[in-house]
């Protein structure tokens, strides 16, 4: 007979186990990434996506295809992260607009959910590109619009859609020449496979571990983000203390004095010496402890704490420093709102600063290693008390979610200058004008930064042949604008060499940050062997502190 129909608890049960499939296979789908670098991330950005969603649906205990489609929609617009998270964001967003007004979901409307899903994530994307994840849900667009005739069976329906997926999956390569070039597939169409496929296991009986932290009820395991005064602290003393032998002490008699203390306490640690002991104990009685300890010898350097007490003060503290910041907040939201505020993306202690130092309201952490989501962009933009809110995302996969943020808010003017490198950042920030509108600063801001070219310094985590370069595990490569300007053996010199691409005649500044896994004094070596190969041109050197990237460097 088959399966005619999906009501909504099957649904939510799809849903989740479409969620853990993409979970366990985000690391995989993180090696996709084109270019060898150590932060490939489109895993992470999807599964931190469908995740965000995952929690909203886990928790609620009697769905119906309203509050999924909510729950979904809502959760994965909010967590969305990265250009792939958002484009998953924003399918699940058109899927669930063709779901919400529905009691059971069958081969019609699972192939004009798949159709609205996709053409709801085209639009989203401004210039789209094939062989990327829309081109592979256009795939099962069109194979679920051509089936919709065919087959009331919804597993045979999903079957055959998700086998023509699979298909233009592989044909991705064939569609974008730097693919194939790498020997990979598309990494988001990867990833939305790995969705589909969960949520057909789960429709076809499959046991999936559908728990998801956070969740709040339903399918919980345990809070993500427990609250501190949850702790259940079983042994409330920490007792030390030090036994100065006095008697013989063997191998048994450790092993008997070791079983004693389990028995009355835990995070037990007993280190012994020629002469005496060392000992630590979690208990609710020290004395007992003590008393078994004198057995032995004497004692000394005795130190007992009330755990429970230090973690009651701890608390206090904690929620003293949240209500001053929260006071804070309140009396800044009080205050008139200024003209204009900025909000920057950056990634090290070093490039805070600077952001700080040229007028920077609010600092968004993250970057190439972690993207934020769209809810940080909307926490950010809510702390920065001014009409016209500037969002300098410093990455092009953190666009995306920056925009999708400026579409939710409505009590201000939030405009998003598209700066894909922290030096596009820094150049923009620095060109705005207080005398210009926010239209005329905008054209000002995209128009200097386009001028800034921008290399990052990283190293390779896999052997590949990108732009006709062979490339080895272990290689320099230097990253601009348009792709791979050099790869070498050592740091210095691949600086260099990518520098001699980027300086041209009309150049006059090169700036220099350099990473936090980089010492100071070969920046500054870097900096002088700079200088001197481009002596037409002032170059400036700035600890930035950012992981993963040595240096990132710019060419004005």
């Amino acid at each position: 007979m088959g399966m005619k129909y999906i009501d909504a608890k099957m649904l939510q049960k799809a849903f989740l186990a479409g969620a853990k499939g993409l979970e366990a296979k985000k690391e995989w789908i993180n090696e996709l990434n084109v270019f060898p670098v150590p932060d490939g991330d489109t895993g992470t950005n999807m599964t931190m996506t469908i995740m965000s969603a995952a929690k909203e649906v886990a928790a609620i205990e009697d769905p119906t295809m309203e509050t999924l489609a909510k729950a979904i929609s809502s959760g994965s617009l909010r967590g969305a992260r990265g250009n792939s998270g958002v484009i998953l964001s924003q399918l699940f967003r058109g899927f669930t607009k063709e779901i919400s007004g529905t009691e059971q979901v069958t081969t019609t409307v699972l192939a004009n959910s798949f159709v609205r899903a996709t053409e709801t994530a085209y639009k989203a994307v401004m210039k789209p590109k094939e062989g990327t994840i829309l081109t592979v849900a256009k795939g099962m667009a069109d194979k679920a619009s051509e089936l919709v005739t065919e087959t009331e069976d919804i597993i045979e329906f999903c079957q055959k859609v998700i086998e023509h997926g699979d298909y233009v999956l592989s044909q991705t390569p064939e569609m974008l020449p730097v693919l194939k070039q790498a020997g990979v597939v598309d990494s988001g169409g990867q990833g939305l496979m790995q969705v589909v496929k969960g949520a057909l296991d789960s429709l076809m009986g499959k046991e999936i571990d559908l728990s998801v932290e956070g969740s709040g009820q339903l399918f919980q395991t345990r809070s993500e983000t427990a609250h501190l005064g949850d702790i259940d602290i079983k042994f409330g003393y920490c007792t030390e203390f030090i036994v100065n032998l006095e008697k013989s002490y063997d191998e048994k008699a450790e092993l008997e004095f070791k079983d004693y203390l389990e028995t009355i306490g835990d995070s037990l640690v007993v280190v012994s010496d020629d002469d005496l002991i060392k000992v630590h104990v979690h208990t609710n009685d020290p004395g007992l402890a003590i008393q078994r300890a004198l057995t032995y010898g004497s004692l000394s350097r005795m130190k007992i704490d009330n755990m429970r007490e230090e973690h009651q003060e701890k608390l206090i503290k904690e929620s003293e420093k949240l209500a001053e910041q929260q006071k804070a907040e309140r009396q800044k939201k009080e205050e008139p709102r200024k003209p204009y505020g900025f909000i920057s993306v950056s990634a090290g202690e070093g490039l805070d600063e600077i952001f700080r130092g040229i007028g920077t309201d609010y600092l968004i952490e993250g970057g190439q290693t972690m993207n934020p989501s769209t809810e940080d962009m909307l926490n950010a933009i809510d702390r920065v008390n001014a009409d016209t809110v500037y969002i300098f995302p410093n990455n092009k996969n953190i666009i995306l979610a920056a925009e999708q943020a400026r579409g939710l808010v409505e009590d201000k003017k939030v405009i998003v200058i598209p700066s894909k490198t922290i030096p596009q950042g820094i150049t923009a920030i620095i060109n705005f004008a207080t005398e210009l509108s926010p239209e005329d600063n905008e054209r000002n801001m995209i128009e200097e930064m386009s001028r800034v070219k921008t290399g990052q310094i990283t190293y390779a985590v896999r052997n590949t042949v990108i732009d006709d370069i062979e490339i080895q595990e272990g290689d320099i490569m230097a990253l601009g604008d348009q792709g791979i300007l050099a790869v070498g053996k050592d740091i210095e010199s691949t600086v260099l060499h990518s520098l001699v691409s980027m300086v041209e005649e009309e150049s006059e500044l090169v700036t220099i940050y350099y990473g936090k896994d980089v010492n100071e004094d070969d920046a500054n070596v870097l900096k002088e062997k700079a200088e001197e190969k481009f002596s037409a041109c002032e170059v400036e050197l700035h600890s930035g502190g950012q992981p993963i990237y040595y240096y990132l460097i710019s060419v004005e």
